[in-house]
């Protein structure tokens, strides 16, 4: 499979620090370049930087980014259903994609960070809980965006006669992606509401086996597999050479305020399925996921002030997919 620059989105972590102005840049200069999307995670705590850091909401910024780009794909990978409630969470996505003319993506999550939940007092059940509730979302938010009233009778949310507007721009909803690797439900959830799956790193095994689950769970609904797009999310360095490759690699570990020995460390994330490397080795790992069956990249950067990443990737790592 051959790859254009519109099949790349470009994904940022900001509560990892970016400010609205700063990813606004980025989201704009990636609209300029050509990039299919720009996208953003949804955590209310940083990770890896000080607790100081910006950690924007999502949905505000991504209506900024509405009205401030004109063709550039939006969205986000992924949003934690157990952030908001399901009916808000619906009239927002709505919102926001009459807002962009119907360019969002919309990626829904049952989340994981813990420790964000426990810092702002939001609910965090055991696992198979906060799945009911990734998955009574899924009922209530696409019933909400169909046409006329919803009702629906869930685990944990219910509706009765809900009118679901303001309606979304895309018909009969937006792009729906649903990400993870979970064995059993995860697949389930992706084959019956989802129009995209998604699975992290660029390991070709891992990839495969996630894929395989989901095609299987489309076979158990009598879905066409193929009317998925499987795609994949990996941190990304990419460098000119491998000098530019240890630059970039330090100023990321700089950045997390890490110690640990640039080149061991550029060796650790390779071996975890990210797209770390020289221009060549970024092609070569991209290419083997490719072949089995990844239709769209989303390279993740941190931090948000790229210094001309997105101009090489463009310029000299696209070619080599073609």
């Amino acid at each position: 499979m051959t790859f254009t620059l519109s099949d790349l989105r470009v994904m940022t972590e900001p509560q990892e620090g970016g400010t609205y102005e700063e990813m606004l840049g980025l989201a704009q200069r990636a609209e300029a370049i050509g990039f299919g999307g720009f996208f953003r995670s949804d955590h209310y705590l940083p990770m890896n930087v000080p607790p100081e850091s910006e950690a924007t909401d999502a949905w505000a910024t991504l209506a900024g980014f509405a009205r401030e780009t004109t063709t550039i794909r939006l969205g986000v990978l992924v949003s934690p259903m157990t952030f908001r409630h399901p009916s808000e969470f619906a009239k927002v996505v709505a919102t926001v994609d009459q807002m962009s003319g119907g360019r969002l993506d919309v990626g829904m999550g049952a989340g994981w960070f813990e420790k964000e939940h426990v810092a702002y007092c939001l609910p965090f059940p055991p696992p198979a809980q906060r799945m009911d509730r990734l998955e009574d979302s899924l009922e209530v938010c696409t019933r909400l965006w169909a046409d006329g009233p919803g009702t629906y009778e869930g685990k944990q949310f219910s509706l009765k006669n809900a009118p679901g507007y303001p309606k979304p721009t895309q018909r009969p909803h937006p792009h729906i992606i649903i990400g993870g690797g979970g064995p059993k439900r995860t697949p389930r959830l992706a084959a019956q509401f989802g129009n995209e799956y998604n699975s992290f790193g660029a390991k070709p095994d891992v990839f495969a086996e996630r894929k395989q689950r989901v095609m299987d769970a489309c076979a158990n609904q009598n879905r066409d597999p193929s009317s998925l797009i499987y795609s994949v999310m990996c941190p990304t360095i990419v460098g000119k050479d491998d000098a530019d490759l240890r630059r970039r690699s330090q100023q990321r570990l700089d950045f997390n305020r890490q110690n640990d020995d640039v080149n061991a460390w550029i060796a650790n994330m390779q071996n975890g399925g990210s797209l770390v490397g020289t221009v060549q080795d970024v092609a070569t790992r991209m290419k083997a996921v490719a072949e089995l069956g990844c239709q769209r990249f989303y390279l993740q950067i941190v931090p948000v002030s790229d210094e001309g990443m997105l101009e090489l990737i463009a310029e000299e790592l696209v070619p080599l997919l073609r």
